[in-house]
C-alpha cells in the first residue's frame, strides 16, 4: 500500500512540474512575455510559499506575520537602489551595490536578524496567541516602513532598472525568470533536505506532541526557533525577486494580507508537501489572471475553492492527487 502512495505521489509531482513548465514553454515559443511573466510570478510565489511551509508545514508553526521578511526583502532592494541612483553611501559608509546576490545576502541577514527576536516572543505563546502576535509584529513593521518618508512612505521604493546578476541580462525575461527558477529549486532542495534530517524530523514531532519531544531531551523551543528563523530568510530571498520582477518595492509586501495569500497558497496545494506550494500558486495565480479578467470579485470564488478544500481535500492539490501523505 506504502509503495502504491509512494508511485502516486511521485507520479502527481511530475504532473505539477510539467504543467507548470509548459507555461514558460508556451510562451517562450509563442514569444508572449506576458505569460513568461506570470510563471516567474508564480516562482516567487512559490519561493516564499516554501520558506512558511519549513515553518507550517513541518513545525505547525501558524505565522500570519511572515509578509514582514518577504517585505523586507523586498526593501533591501529598493533602499538599495535609491542609495545608488543617488550615490549616497549606505549606513557606516557602505558603498550602494546593484549586485543581486550581495543584495539577497544582505536581505536574508536582515530578516534572519529581525526574526530572531520575533520568533523568541512569539514562540512563548501557541495557538491563536502565536498566531496574533505574529501579525503584531508584522503589523509593527509595516506602519514603520509607510511612516518612513525617506524610503516612499505609502507610495514605495521604484528601481530604475533590476538588480545585475553575474552573466546574466535580468532585464529580459528568461534570463530572469530562470534566475528565479534556479533559486526555487535550491529552495525546494533545503526543504526536502529538512525534512528528512534528524532536525526535521524533531520539528514534526514537536508539531504532534511538544512534551514527548521534550522528554527524549530535545528542546521544542530551539527547534522552533531555528525552523522560524529559516522560513524568514527564504520569504526574504522570495521578497528580493518579487522586488525585482516589478521594479517596485511596495508597502502591500508588508501588509497583513499578503501573509494570508502566503499561508492560501500553502493550503490550496498541500500542507507539508515538497512542491505543495508550486501547485497552489499555480492555481491561485490561474485564479487571479482568468477570473480576474472577468469580475473584479474573482476573490469570491477563490474563497468558495479554499472552502472546498478544507472540508473535503484537507491534503490541497496534491492531497487529491497523491493521497495521503506517508507522515499522515
Amino acid at each position: 500500500m506504502s509503495t502504491a502512495v509512494s508511485i502516486r505521489e511521485v507520479l502527481a509531482n511530475v504532473l505539477i512540474v510539467a504543467l507548470f513548465l509548459a507555461i514558460p514553454l508556451g510562451a517562450v515559443l509563442l514569444d508572449e512575455p506576458f505569460h513568461l511573466t506570470l510563471a516567474t510570478r508564480i516562482v516567487i510565489l512559490a519561493l516564499a510559499a516554501t520558506g512558511l511551509n519549513i515553518a507550517l508545514g513541518l513545525g505547525g508553526l501558524v505565522s500570519f506575520g511572515h509578509a514582514a521578511f518577504f517585505g523586507l526583502g523586498g526593501y533591501t532592494v529598493g533602499i538599495f537602489a535609491a542609495h545608488a541612483l543617488n550615490m549616497e553611501p549606505l549606513v557606516f559608509g557602505l558603498p550602494a551595490t546593484q549586485s543581486m546576490p550581495v543584495i539577497a545576502v544582505v536581505a536574508v541577514a536582515v530578516a534572519a536578524l529581525v526574526a530572531l527576536p520575533i520568533s523568541a516572543i512569539s514562540l512563548r505563546t501557541s495557538g491563536v496567541y502565536f498566531i496574533m502576535i505574529t501579525l503584531a509584529f508584522a503589523q509593527m513593521i509595516y506602519f514603520f516602513a509607510v511612516s518612513w518618508p525617506a524610503y516612499g512612505g505609502e507610495d514605495g521604493l521604484p528601481m530604475a532598472l533590476r538588480n545585475a546578476f553575474p552573466l546574466v541580462n535580468t532585464a529580459k525575461p528568461l534570463p530572469f525568470f530562470l534566475v528565479c527558477l534556479a533559486v526555487l529549486a535550491a529552495a525546494l532542495v533545503l526543504f526536502w533536505l529538512i525534512r528528512g534530517s534528524r532536525f526535521g524530523a524533531a520539528l514534526q514531532a514537536g508539531r504532534q506532541n511538544a512534551t514527548r519531544l521534550a522528554a527524549v531531551g530535545i528542546s521544542p523551543f530551539g527547534i522552533r526557533l531555528a525552523a522560524f528563523v529559516i522560513s524568514a530568510a527564504v520569504a526574504a530571498l522570495a521578497g528580493v525577486l518579487f522586488a525585482n520582477l516589478n521594479r517596485f518595492a511596495s508597502p502591500s509586501m508588508l501588509s497583513w494580507q499578503m501573509s494570508g495569500e502566503l499561508i492560501v497558497l500553502i493550503v490550496l496545494g498541500g500542507k507539508d508537501r515538497l512542491l505543495g506550494p508550486l501547485a497552489g500558486a499555480m492555481l491561485y495565480v490561474f485564479l487571479e489572471y482568468t477570473l480576474g479578467g472577468l469580475t473584479e470579485r474573482w476573490q469570491f470564488f477563490l474563497g468558495l475553492i479554499l472552502l472546498g478544500v478544507v472540508l473535503f481535500a484537507r491534503g490541497g492539490l496534491l492531497g487529491l492527487l497523491a493521497g495521503r501523505p506517508r507522515n499522515g
